[in-house]
């Protein structure tokens, strides 16, 4: 992941609404959510929400598919873990002992 890449992604979830729309998407998995369940478990209105899922869509964050009438969202696993990637590659010059999960 690239530098512009991490802080679009970073800029999008710096905002509590797409954080957690974006922590809801994650624990639902490849089947993702519609985007009314995302909206009824925030208690935020569509229209507000339609907004955020466009930024996470934007930074790479989420996909969208449609099925039927309904839009489909999903976590973008992969955008995920290079951003985290990205943010520890060099973690302490790279010294083992550091890493997360793990005491310094």
């Amino acid at each position: 992941m690239n530098e512009d890449l991490t802080v679009a992604a970073l800029a999008a979830l710096a905002q509590k609404h797409r954080l957690q729309a974006f922590r809801f998407l994650v624990q639902h998995g490849s089947d993702g959510a519609a985007a009314g369940d995302i909206a009824q478990h925030m208690g935020v209105p569509p229209s507000s929400l339609s907004f955020h899922l466009a930024q996470l869509e934007h930074a790479g964050l989420i996909t969208r598919v449609r099925q039927g009438r309904s839009l489909i969202y999903s976590a973008n696993y992969a955008a995920m873990t290079a951003l985290v990637g990205y943010l520890t590659e060099n973690c302490c010059g790279g010294r083992e002992t550091c890493l997360p999960g793990q005491a310094a």
